[in-house]
């Protein structure tokens, strides 16, 4: 199922980030694509703020994956510096265990970067910017089991 949406502000698209975490179970891996600066960490701190999580949802560029506790857990990847790795370089920097979760949410920005490494997302997330200044494009597919 395809859904589509426009924002005009960040208040809105967290808003829906914390509409989609009411859906989120355990396990389940979302993927947030776009340009850079379109929203994606915008859009995980609404989903942080519906999983109850008390920490910033900042964006891990630098340390690759943050863990948050909330209701679930919140595991967020940013996969913009893997681009090229082999296997072993994806395994080293944790995502096989990040991927391996089943107890936690977890969202991956970026994740055509390693695509070859990913399993089949629940929500495939792509926020792109709209006509005006503030405003965002944000479509979300939920994926057949």
């Amino acid at each position: 199922m395809k859904t589509q949406h426009l924002t005009t502000n960040q208040d809105e698209t967290r808003a829906l980030g914390e509409t989609l975490s009411r859906q989120l179970q355990p396990g389940d891996l979302i993927t947030l694509s776009g340009p850079l600066g379109a929203g994606k960490t915008t859009f995980v701190q609404g989903v942080a703020r519906g999983l109850e999580v008390a920490t910033d949802a900042t964006s891990p560029t630098f340390v690759l994956i943050i863990e948050h506790e909330g209701r679930i857990p919140l595991l967020h990847l940013d996969a913009y510096r893997l681009e090229n790795k082999c296997f072993d370089a994806i395994r080293d920097a944790g995502v096989t265990d990040f991927l391996d979760r089943t107890d936690a949410v977890k969202l991956i920005e970026w994740p055509e970067r390693i695509a070859d490494f990913l399993p089949t997302p629940r929500f495939a997330i792509v926020i792109d910017y709209g006509d005006n200044d503030n405003e965002r494009r944000i479509e979300i597919i939920e994926k057949e089991n």
